[in-house]
């Protein structure tokens, strides 16, 4: 069982792909249910020591071993933690779609997020002006995007809100291993 974030370090290391919260759509192990600290007691305020120690590692792994925990959503659109080297040599060619595949809501999104990185809000809210969508088709064609591997949310530490990154300038490496010839 887990109580630090040490240890859920060494558990994504071992199990490589694993759900932040647990799900019967997902053959993949969760870290919600192998933390072992107590949930919300009756009259306490906030989430609780366990919501809150999953909810901080999924964004402070990431960003103490950027080279290799990755931060992400598979397919389903569940948010995973990953080992590195199994998103390089196996998740990532399982699950990139070229961004000219996508829809065109997804190519524009992508396309905004390329040009200037962006967080969730003000991209919702360019997105909701400059096409005739609704918040539930953006937050999918975000989502999608995740899952294709064409964008990622970034790993600086502190960061209070979600800010996108072209999946390719985080993880060249992984996108040239694959792709550029």
């Amino acid at each position: 069982m887990i109580k630090t974030m040490e240890e859920a370090y060494q558990f994504v290391k071992e199990v490589k792909v694993c759900t932040i919260f647990g799900s019967d759509k997902c053959k993949h192990p969760s870290l919600w249910e192998r933390v072992d600290l107590p949930e919300k007691q009756p009259g306490e305020k906030g989430w609780g020591q366990k919501v809150n120690a999953v909810w901080s590692w999924k964004n402070k792994l990431p960003a103490t071993y950027p080279d290799e925990i990755f931060y992400g959503k598979i397919k389903g659109g569940l948010a995973v933690l990953m080992e590195m080297t199994y998103l390089r040599d196996v998740h990532f060619i399982q699950s990139h779609e070229a961004i000219d595949h996508l829809p065109e809501l997804q190519q524009s999104i992508y396309e905004k997020i390329r040009l200037e990185p962006r967080d969730t809000t003000s991209l919702r809210k360019q997105i909701l002006s400059d096409h005739d969508c609704s918040k539930s088709q953006f937050d999918s064609a975000l989502k999608n995007l995740q899952v294709s591997m064409n964008i990622v949310r970034s790993n600086e530490p502190d960061l209070k809100q979600d800010i996108w990154l072209p999946f390719k300038e985080v993880y060249l490496n992984i996108w040239q291993h694959h792709l550029d010839d």
